[in-house]
């Protein structure tokens, strides 16, 4: 794999972080437990880790023909 798609992959680990925290602030904002926050925040960004992994192989996988 060529280093400009490391780079990107980087970014968008660096941005899949950053909305993580984000979005786990916002839950915290109104909640009253840890289960408040964790279980809502798990539940909202599992489905964004599991599309970004499985991109991130696809990318990486080497398709020789």
């Amino acid at each position: 794999m060529s280093r400009k798609p490391r780079v990107w992959m980087g970014i968008g680990l660096v941005v899949l972080v950053y909305t993580t925290a984000l979005v786990f602030l916002a839950f915290d904002r109104n909640s009253n437990s840890a289960s408040d926050t964790i279980r809502p925040t798990v539940i909202t960004m599992a489905p964004v880790w599991g599309l970004a992994l499985a991109l991130a192989m696809a990318a990486r996988s080497d398709r020789r023909s």
